[in-house]
């Protein structure tokens, strides 16, 4: 079946093929004609399964027909993405989609200034794509108004509830009209999100293309068992040997990401870090490398990586396994997009393994086990002196603050004796300062005047 078949407008079939998409996937052909309808949507389906199309190409098509004109801090369709990056991904399919129409496209996220986004929604904005912190903070200053909205989207709602956007959400929410479309993907559903959906939504209609928290079926996956402090020799053995277009690694902690990018680095190999201590023309343009293929290697936070929709994928190796099980779902759902296959990658230490018990559980299958490289050790010390020979000898670790602290001589108690008096002066007072005399005996004004600078 084609897109014409599902009933929308022949601009919007001229756009999808001129990126080169003719059949639509299983979520956008089960949510397309329910969203033209009008309908209110629960939609469930992995990342990389075309849920953007499904919810964006209807919803400008219904924009399009109601024809009504924006008025100024206004927007007619929201849609709320937990990351910058997956709002400017959204942003950037808005405006390929609707390039045959005259609708307006905004974002507005952390990071960015915002003065730039009042601008940008100043004049009013038929789609306005934003994260929900940034959205509070121009609704607070009365820059945007969501009084007249038509469409409100959650994209990745799960991922908004891991990250405590449950209040902000709530708080949006109040600032909607009651009649209003809304639509509403997640990749996974558990309990609180089934919860959070019932408040959001009115009668809808639940659009499944797979079961909740299953992987995707052309990802082969792996686990390697390795020591903590093995990792590190693993990963480049890995990188050096698989044939990798692109791969994503990720980490539970930014500081972690940036250890893996200067760790391959002496190790010459290219990587990039994209988390969020980094400003955003710094992931902006590690993006960029990736996705052009100038450096193959992107070190992320499952934080950062949301968004990341990146065709040539080839492996997503998991340097350090989620707590969340969840996460892992998320993570290798970055490669096998757009019907490739993809290989993820995953080593677990041993105080990881509980990590590994609940991601089987949850997807209901056992990661296969691939064990170390022959004469891994041999190897890894190798690797270990070939980066000690580049960087050279590590400098002497830096004192702590404490240490400094210790090592200073204790500063001098102040005490309560007045300088030598002026010995003209009457006895048993101190100098004058200011209007008001001191205190007899030393104390009082003598003590401010000397004791205070002693």
């Amino acid at each position: 079946m084609s897109f014409a078949h599902l009933g929308l407008s022949e601009p919007l079939v001229r756009a999808l093929e001129s990126k080169g998409y003719t059949t639509p996937t299983p979520i956008q052909l089960q949510s397309i004609p329910q969203v033209l309808e009008g309908r209110d949507l629960l939609g469930i389906a992995q990342t990389g399964t075309g849920k953007t199309a499904a919810f964006v190409l209807p919803s400008i098509q219904r924009l399009v027909a109601s024809d009504k004109r924006v008025l100024p801090t206004h927007c007619r369709m929201l849609v709320l993405a937990p990351t910058r990056e997956l709002a400017s991904q959204i942003a950037e399919s808005a405006k390929a989609y609707g390039k045959n129409s005259k609708l307006t496209v905004a974002t507005v996220f952390g990071g960015t200034s915002i003065n730039k986004n009042r601008n940008d929604v100043a004049r009013g904005v038929d789609i306005l794509v934003a994260t929900p912190g940034r959205l509070i903070d121009l609704m607070e200053q009365r820059f945007v108004s969501l009084a007249m909205l038509e469409v409100l989207v959650l994209d990745e709602a799960d991922q908004m509830m891991d990250l405590g956007f449950i209040h902000a959400l709530r708080r949006i929410v109040k600032a909607l009209p009651r009649v209003r479309q809304t639509l509403f993907f997640s990749a996974t559903m558990p309990e609180a999100i089934r919860s959070l959906a019932d408040q959001f939504l009115k009668d809808p209609v639940t659009v499944k293309v797979t079961p909740v928290a299953t992987t995707a079926e052309r990802v082969t996956q792996q686990v390697t068992f390795v020591n903590q402090t093995e990792k590190q020799a693993l990963l480049t053995l890995v990188l050096q040997d698989q044939a990798i277009d692109r791969a994503l690694v990720f980490t539970r902690t930014k500081h972690g990401a940036d250890r893996v990018v200067k760790l391959l680095a002496g190790n010459g190999i290219a990587a990039n870090a994209i988390h969020g201590n980094k400003s955003q023309p710094q992931r902006e343009r590690a993006l960029a490398a990736f996705k052009s293929g100038d450096v193959p290697i992107l070190v992320a936070t499952d934080i950062a990586a949301r968004g990341i929709d990146v065709s040539g994928v080839s492996h997503v190796v998991n340097f350090e396994l989620p707590n969340v099980p969840e996460q892992y779902v998320h993570r290798i759902g970055r490669t096998a997009r757009a019907g490739n296959s993809g290989i993820a990658i995953a080593f677990c230490a041993e105080d990881e393994r509980p990590y590994l018990r609940d991601i089987e559980k949850l997807t209901r299958q056992k990661v296969p086990v691939v064990p170390l490289p022959a004469d891994f050790m041999t190897k890894a010390n190798e690797l270990k002196a070939q980066r000690v020979k580049a960087i050279g000898a590590d400098p002497a670790p830096r004192p702590d603050r404490q240490q400094q602290q210790r090592r200073q001589p204790p500063r001098p108690r102040a005490t309560h004796e007045a300088r030598p008096a002026n010995p003209n002066a009457p006895r048993g007072r101190g100098p004058r300062r200011g209007g008001r005399g001191g205190g007899g005996g030393g104390g009082g004004g003598g003590a401010r005047s000397s004791g205070a600078s002693a």
